[in-house]
Order: structure tokens, then C-alpha cells, then sequence
């Protein structure tokens, strides 16, 4: 049951806190689309680690990270507003990568897929 409960959490958290970047946080650098992926939150919900996935470059992607993590106070603050609990966590922020990932895997399977259609067919494949 306790499980349950910190997906729950986890889950509101998420919805929250990417309301708060999108409405509430003034920072020129975060003015990139960015993505609150997931939010993995301590048993004690003290801490929680907050994961995001941003579409720009990876230059940007630094600063964006840096400036979400010097406004982790102010987005917890207001974050605190939308959701009762007893101890709102702390917040840090880390990098998704899975969107890349997914990305670089696509890529590579396109290019997989072109040379084997560029290749004569040998008269074992039909067998």
C-alpha cells in the first residue's frame, strides 16, 4: 500500500511541478520545451529527484539544468501551494536521456534497414 501511495505521489508531483516551470518560473534560459519525464521521490519525501527532457542543444540543455536547479527552491515553494503534504521534498533536477537514446536507436536502425536494401539479394536469402 505504501508503494502505491509514493506512485501517487510521484505522479501528482510530476503534473505539478511542470505546471509550476511552465506558468510560474521567469528564467530566460528556461525557454526551451521542456518535458518533467518523472519524479522519483524518497520513502521519507524529503528528497526527490526530478527528471526532464529538453529538445535543444546540449549547450542549452546545461544551462537549463543549471537554472531549473537554482529555482528548485522557488518551484518547490510554489509547487508546496497545489499539494498537501506534510513535508514537500526537496527538489534536484537530472537530465532524461531516453529521448535521445530513442532517437540514436532510430537512426541507426534506418541505416541498418538502407544497406541491406542496398545489397544484391544472394540466392540463399529466398530459402
Amino acid at each position: 500500500m505504501r508503494k502505491n501511495r509514493l506512485e501517487r505521489i510521484n505522479s501528482l508531483l510530476k503534473e505539478v511541478i511542470f505546471e509550476v516551470i511552465q506558468r510560474e518560473v521567469k528564467n530566460p534560459h528556461i525557454n526551451t520545451f521542456i518535458t518533467v519525464t518523472n519524479v522519483d521521490t524518497s520513502a521519507d519525501l524529503h528528497h526527490a529527484k526530478v527528471s526532464i527532457s529538453l529538445l535543444c542543444s546540449d549547450t542549452d540543455k546545461a544551462k537549463v539544468l543549471s537554472a531549473l536547479q537554482s529555482a528548485a527552491g522557488f518551484i518547490a515553494v510554489h509547487a508546496s501551494k497545489k499539494v498537501e503534504l506534510r513535508y514537500f521534498p526537496e527538489l534536484s533536477f537530472r537530465l532524461d536521456n531516453s529521448l535521445d537514446e530513442f532517437i540514436h536507436i532510430q537512426e541507426l536502425l534506418s541505416k541498418i534497414e538502407k544497406e541491406r536494401l542496398s545489397r544484391p539479394e544472394s540466392p540463399h536469402d529466398g530459402e
